[in-house]
């Protein structure tokens, strides 16, 4: 059912407009919302006209409409102030009205995808469900989930700015992230989804004013695959959170060496980690060794130019590298070396991760 305050905005506009007076009492005859000015209508008044086969009914100088959910009588418009009242409150049930239907199709559109989203739904009910709320099963699509400090504020924008009616959805199935079911045309493809997660960044740090993180699955052509592609998303957004924090829009095919790690037993990393750095890791890695390393992996192993990016001599650098294989036994300026003990640090990193979350 509507909420009163949609019920009360609806009104108040046409009372401005018309300088007419509106009560509307629910089935129970409990007033739902009224003008400055309502109508007095008795509440006994009310339950009889509802019991009645009248649509409309005038008593003294108010007009009571009735209003339908489907084939039941939801509300009583009672409409008063001027010689047009039945037309003008024949148009205010008929909007009241229509503003039923639209609500009940967002909501059941709404509980559909979330279905669709958790799996809840079997194959046949998706393509049953979606013909019968007119969603367009053949239709490339992509899921978008984002992370974001406020997420009443943000969900509220988002609605309004994907639409429906285009095949977009904005939805939430917990309070932590917001979704967006975006639909593309033909020709499109990854580079208008980045384009999307940019222009949804923007928009929240913008409007918003809070930091945000957004992910995005790869794109499927049938709506039985927005549940695989809102996964994608959802892996995204962990794997970047442990392998690429410095990244606030991520995809799931660009995840690269962090998506096999991610998907990796526990106890292979485990033994993983004891194969490269023994027992524990040693002390000589520490955050400056690991800047330093980072730095230096992000200019492809370039010596004059890592240290040119850190402030720091050439012999420095050289001095560090030194130490870091010393303490274990990696020459990161090799690339095999470079490439194992990366895949170590990353490990690591999943590993903390794995233990916070435990």
């Amino acid at each position: 059912m509507i909420t009163n305050q949609i019920i009360q905005k609806s009104i108040d506009d046409v009372s401005a407009v018309s300088k007419m007076e509106f009560l509307v009492a629910d089935s129970f005859g409990t007033v739902a919302a009224q003008t400055a000015e309502p109508p007095k209508i008795d509440k006994a008044a009310l339950l009889d006209f509802l019991q009645s086969s009248a649509e409309t009914l005038e008593i003294g100088a108010s007009i009571l409409f009735k209003v339908y959910d489907e084939d039941t009588c939801a509300y009583v418009l009672v409409a008063e102030g001027s010689d047009d009242k039945f037309l003008i409150g024949k148009i205010v049930a008929g909007q009241l009205q229509n503003l039923i239907v639209a609500y009940k199709d967002r909501v059941d559109r709404n509980s559909f995808y979330q279905n669709l989203l958790l799996d809840n739904l079997l194959l046949v009910d998706i393509y049953n469900r979606a013909q019968k709320l007119h969603i367009e099963a053949v239709m490339p699509r992509a899921v978008f989930v984002i992370e974001t400090g406020d997420t009443n504020h943000a969900l509220e924008m988002l609605k309004e700015l994907f639409y429906t009616s285009a095949g977009d959805f904005v939805t939430s199935v917990d309070e932590k992230y917001i979704i967006v079911i975006k639909s593309l045309a033909q020709n499109e493809a990854y580079e208008t989804l980045q384009e999307t997660a940019e222009m949804l960044m923007d928009m929240l740090n913008s409007e918003v004013m809070t930091k945000a993180r957004v992910a995005y699955g790869t794109i499927v052509n049938e709506i039985k695959g927005i549940s695989k592609s809102y996964k994608e998303a959802k892996m995204a957004l962990n794997v970047a959170g442990i392998f690429y924090t410095d990244k606030s829009i991520v995809a799931y095919n660009t995840l690269g060496i962090g998506r096999l790690i991610y998907q990796l037993p526990v106890n292979l990393c485990q033994i993983f980690i004891k194969e490269i750095f023994g027992d524990e890791i040693p002390a000589e890695i520490d955050e400056e060794m690991l800047h330093t390393v980072n730095k230096f992996f992000e200019n492809n192993l370039n010596v004059s130019e890592t240290s040119r990016q850190l402030f720091v001599h050439r012999n420095t650098l050289m001095y560090r590298i030194e130490k870091l294989q010393k303490a274990t036994g990696f020459d990161i300026r090799t690339f095999d070396d470079a490439l194992t003990f990366k895949i170590a640090l990353m490990v690591v990193n999943y590993m903390k991760y794995i233990e916070e979350n435990d």
